[in-house]
């Protein structure tokens, strides 16, 4: 038996033609859509605090109503995270969309990843080495990591389409594997192959070429129109990564490989809430034009607790640019940071750390590299931004206010001021025990 799933989106942005084509043409079984980030997760909190019937994937319509029709025809179940913060209301939305498509469909909603009653002042951040009391941000929410132990009974309920908040990434991708092709739990090598099948897929078309063109070294065809992937995955967990026929892009040994890769920081032991993957051992071979195998992953029992995000109210992220143009430009636009910085903090009493790039020259190494480049004196165009996060929207705007007098309090030549004033958030892992966590299956019907 050969099961067939594809990607319907890698990320909350992502495109959303090559979603319904697949949906449409791809004779799937399942289609995923991972759509969920730590912040997008935080700012899901925020939202639902601010409106109990939001906190979902605000285009949750958008999305769904271009697959929904050619899913429902198809016999394709759908399985997403689009619930976000509010997983019950994202099931409620969609029961309400397909009404007004004509669809009758099941959908099933899966909760408990919410852990936020589960955190308190004593609760250990260990990447910061400090407790959350000691941390001091105001909570906005927390969320585990959950796997196919939440999504399995869901799947169960023979529903059209599943809603999740937090679930790993590869879980979304390994569950159907494990429910239609009758895995054990505890088959780590399987586990750990679907795994690997599931990190192929969850970012979309970064596996057919996206993320991976590097002209002229590593071309990509028609670029512009890259297809959405899919895996042809056996009942041994061997799989072959593919796409549709007439899409752009490529499916090829280095795009797999290079995604495999991709966020992993130990090949031979890849986290995830339902096995240690071990993808040190993977075989990759081209099998036909867009068509890579991949065989040989292993895995090795779970872990013993769950990762969890904990998201934090990050206060204001204030960003302020203004461009210097002309002989000296460089120069210029440093005496430009120069001013600001000194003034934020004997005028302001800015104590925040505060961000001030040359864009144009090593503004994204710019906590790396210090002094300006060689080629700085030849540079005739350049801009700067001014960048800072702080509790106080008036130290906020300060900031905005200290860049755009630039304009007549600044160097020579300055011009094409911009600023903005956006809520923040930051978030931190922590780990929590799998007894913790109160699962809940709800299904929906239209």
């Amino acid at each position: 038996m050969t099961l067939r799933i594809g990607a319907g989106a890698g990320f909350a942005g992502d495109r959303i033609a090559p979603a319904r084509d697949l949906a449409e043409r791809g004779r799937l079984d399942f289609i995923a859509f991972e759509c969920l980030a730590e912040r997008t997760l935080a700012y899901g909190h925020l939202q639902r605090a601010a409106d109990p019937d939001k906190g979902f994937h605000t285009a949750l319509d958008k999305r769904l109503g271009a697959v929904l029709p050619a899913c429902v025809q198809h016999g394709t179940t759908i399985v997403t995270n689009m619930g976000v913060a509010n997983p019950r209301a994202a099931g409620h939305a969609a029961q309400a969309l397909a009404q007004r498509l004509g669809l009758k469909i099941r959908i099933a909603v899966v909760t408990g990843d919410d852990v936020t009653t589960q955190v308190n002042g004593d609760t250990w951040l260990p990447e910061m080495g400090k407790t959350l009391r000691e941390h001091g941000q105001r909570v906005v929410g927390a969320n585990a990591y959950l796997g196919i132990d939440a999504l399995l009974p869901a799947l169960d309920e023979q529903p059209h389409l599943v809603i999740t908040g937090r679930v790993a990434d590869p879980s979304l991708f390994l569950a159907p594997l494990v429910h239609r092709l009758g895995w054990a739990r505890d088959d780590w090598a399987r586990l750990g192959a679907g795994t690997a099948v599931g990190h192929l897929l969850e970012c979309s078309m970064q596996v057919t070429g996206g993320y991976f063109a590097d002209p002229p070294h590593k071309m990509v065809p028609n670029i512009a129109q890259l297809g959405f992937p899919l895996a042809e995955v056996a009942a041994d967990g061997s799989a072959v990564i593919t796409k549709l026929d007439g899409t752009g892009g490529l499916v090829s040994e280095l795009t797999v490989k290079e995604q495999l890769m991709y966020e992993v920081h130990d090949p031979a032991a890849y986290l995830t809430p339902d096995v240690a993957a071990d993808f040190s051992t993977a075989r990759i071979a081209q099998v036909g034009a867009d068509r890579v195998a991949v065989r040989g992953v292993g895995g090795r029992e779970r872990p013993r607790q769950l990762k969890a995000i904990v998201g934090f109210d990050g206060g204001f992220l204030v960003e302020g640019e203004i461009s210097y143009a002309g002989p000296g430009a460089a120069a210029r636009a440093q005496l430009a940071a120069e001013i600001v910085r000194e003034r934020m903090a004997q005028v302001h009493g800015n104590t925040e750390p505060l961000r001030l790039d040359l864009i144009g020259l090593n503004a994204l190494h710019g906590t790396a590299m210090n002094g300006l480049p060689a080629h700085a004196a030849l540079c005739t165009d350049v801009r700067l931004r001014a960048a800072l996060r702080t509790p106080s929207r008036a130290m906020a705007e300060n900031l905005l206010e200290e860049v755009e007098s630039l304009w007549l309090g600044g160097p020579a030549g300055g011009g094409g001021y911009r600023g903005h004033i956006t809520p923040s958030v930051t978030t931190q892992p922590m780990y929590v025990d799998r007894e913790a966590i109160a699962l809940n299956i709800e299904v929906l019907t239209s």
